[in-house]
């Protein structure tokens, strides 16, 4: 099949803000819009000329579930644009690209604005069922003695026990396992130290410091205004100071007594939005733009949901292969960091040959993957997994590593909760 190239006009981000326990200063569809409006600003063209709006996001507020539409009207790209909304879990920002490329090839589409958002910080509290089942006959009360004996019948193990709904939501529900404890599996059978893992969570604190000094990220993030006024300009969650030493006194989240994965090398609970404006030829001719670079294939692949983590291996190998390229032939690999142990078990597993032959159809390993390549401005570590707009954000700066450093080609990947990867590869021009 031959891909027909989709071309990247511009795209922007907002800063990924760190959750801390309370609800963000911003609702997804704030992040996306105020991202989105200085983004759409800076074009030659106006908001109502976007064939589309598609945005990915996994945990919409009850009151923006299409919230594509919410956002698209928000942007002011009028009532005839359409606004959708797409979920694959932690790829539902590449899914938006994704399905943007496909409406662009297809011709029904030909200027699309796609990327994805969630706000984390305020994903709900859910009550359990005994406590849901007292709320609806309290609702159905009619008397004050009904009323009162509901009342009676009230403990307050149904008040202080609701259940987070980022931990359900981050439950594989067919497998029953926490994604944490998809990394444990991969730490288990890679045989990767706590000590390598949090070594690697120290290098993505390190490499994110060192672009935000350098002016690295802020070419891409578009700055916001909090509610009272605040000016939040940069990526909140990056730790200047981390270190093993610090990272080694963070006990085990997932697995208390043999565990190895801790908050401290798995990535933030943040809130973001990311943004691309992607284009067919005949648009760019059309509008007269200029494109920063252009997709040249994409792939999704499936796997053991309990090793979730090694999606990035099953969805990139077929497009090196489909491309004559070896894992170092790109210049620039941006893999989403969901957990230290995750990015080292991709590592690892190119590298062995038994996985590459029984998993990948391969010959022997695909070999080793030059570091230096990978993430080189750190990853969601250190800058945080808003699950929605992660996968739009690797896209966006594995373009930008290119430009910036003269390469050619990127591939930018990610593990997807339910036993799946999602890759694309990006080229400049």
């Amino acid at each position: 099949m031959t891909f027909k190239p989709v071309y990247i006009v511009d795209g922007a981000r907002s800063p990924f803000l760190k959750s801390r326990n309370v609800p963000g200063p911003f609702a997804a569809a704030d992040l996306a819009t105020a991202s989105g409006r200085a983004l759409l600003a800076r074009q030659p063209f106006a908001p109502e000329q976007l064939s589309e709006v598609i945005v990915g996001c996994a945990s919409p507020s009850v009151d923006e579930v299409n919230i594509g539409r919410v956002i698209a009207l928000r942007l002011g790209c009028g009532q005839k644009v359409p606004g959708w909304t797409v979920m694959r879990n932690c790829a539902s920002g590449m899914q938006a690209i994704d399905s943007a490329i496909a409406n662009i090839q297809s011709g029904r589409s030909s200027l699309v604005m796609a990327g994805g958002v969630d706000a984390l910080s305020r994903a709900p509290l859910l009550y359990s069922d005994k406590m849901v089942l007292w709320f609806s006959k309290m609702a159905g009360a009619r008397t004050t003695g009904a009323k009162l004996g509901l009342f009676a019948k009230l403990r307050p193990a149904m008040l202080l026990s609701p259940v987070l709904g980022i931990v359900k939501g981050l439950t594989d529900p067919v497998v029953d396992l926490l994604m944490g404890q998809t990394a444990e599996n991969l730490a288990w059978k890679f045989g990767i130290s706590r000590d390598q893992m949090d070594e690697f969570s120290v290098e993505s604190h390190k490499r994110v410091s060192a672009a935000q000094k350098t002016g690295h990220m802020s070419d891409e993030i578009i700055p916001l205004i909090g509610p009272d006024g605040k000016v939040y300009a940069e990526d909140d969650g990056v730790r200047h100071d981390s270190s093993k030493a610090n990272l080694g006194k963070l006990k085990p989240f997932f697995d208390r007594k043999f565990g190895r994965i801790t908050a401290g090398n798995s990535s933030q609970i943040t809130d973001g939005a990311a943004w691309l404006l992607l284009a067919s030829e005949e648009a760019v001719k059309e509008y007269d733009l200029e494109p920063i670079g252009k997709i040249t294939d994409t792939q999704w692949a499936g796997l053991d949901p309990a090793q979730m983590g090694l999606g990035p291996v099953h969805s990139s190998t077929p497009i090196l292969q489909r491309h004559g390229l070896g894992l170092n032939d790109l210049d620039a690999w941006e893999i989403n960091e969901a957990f230290a142990a995750q990015i080292l078990g991709c590592i690892h597993a190119w590298e062995d040959d038994a996985y590459c032959k029984e998993h990948l159809g391969l010959d022997n390993a695909m070999g080793a993957l030059d570091r230096a390549k990978l993430n080189i401005d750190g990853g969601a570590i250190a800058l945080g997994h808003p699950v929605g707009a992660s996968g739009a954000r690797i896209v966006l700066h594995a373009l930008q590593v290119l430009r910036r450093t003269g390469g050619k080609r990127a591939m930018a990947s990610i593990c997807i909760g339910g036993g799946q990867g999602g890759s694309v590869l990006v080229e400049t021009l």
